[in-house]
């Protein structure tokens, strides 16, 4: 997953370099190839998100299985420098649970306080804190509509990039050579 994001962000960044570079250069050539680069971006973010709404029971239930692949791994590591426990600790603090959802992850707020979030009381900690699965399936059926709002944001202002892409490139076709 990590290596997808380095090369997205890679992609994004040719392609943020290709509209600069054209616009500063007046290219119709790249510009031209800035506002492809664009229209491919935007279909692939478009199927994505439909692929992700279709899909989204199985998207809840590969984040748990990671979930509590990194549980799993943060209850056997003994070290500060574990990436499972910074997963973990990630997870509790964003969604406010501590725990998967089996008896394990119930009394877990009292062996291994360094996992969960701090609460005023050990009895407020073990009843309060609602299990991480609970959690992953409410934020992907209560919250999905944050990431609608999210994606439309950002599918209305690459329309508007391609469109000023456009209007700069065609600008520069019809003004004069000096």
């Amino acid at each position: 997953g990590i290596y997808i994001l380095i090369a997205v962000g890679a992609v994004m960044m040719f392609v943020g370099f290709l509209g600069c570079y054209g616009a500063i250069q007046e290219s119709q050539c790249l510009l031209g190839t800035f506002f492809t680069c664009l229209v491919i971006l935007f279909a692939c973010e478009v199927a994505a998100g439909i692929w992700g709404f279709v899909n989204k029971d199985q998207i809840a239930k590969d984040v748990k299985q990671f979930y509590d692949q990194a549980f799993q791994q943060a209850l056997m590591a003994e070290s500060e420098t574990n990436n499972g426990k910074a997963v973990v600790k990630t997870f509790h603090e964003t969604l406010d649970c501590c725990g998967p959802d089996t008896a394990t992850g119930a009394v877990t707020p009292l062996w291994r306080d360094d996992l969960c979030p701090k609460k005023d009381s050990i009895l407020k900690n073990l009843f309060e804190s609602s299990n991480c699965h609970k959690k992953i399936d409410e934020l992907f059926s209560g919250k999905l509509y944050l990431i609608g709002i999210a994606a439309i944001v950002v599918a209305v202002i690459m329309i508007f990039e391609m469109i000023l892409s456009m209007v700069l490139c065609c600008g520069i076709r019809n003004s004069s050579v000096y």
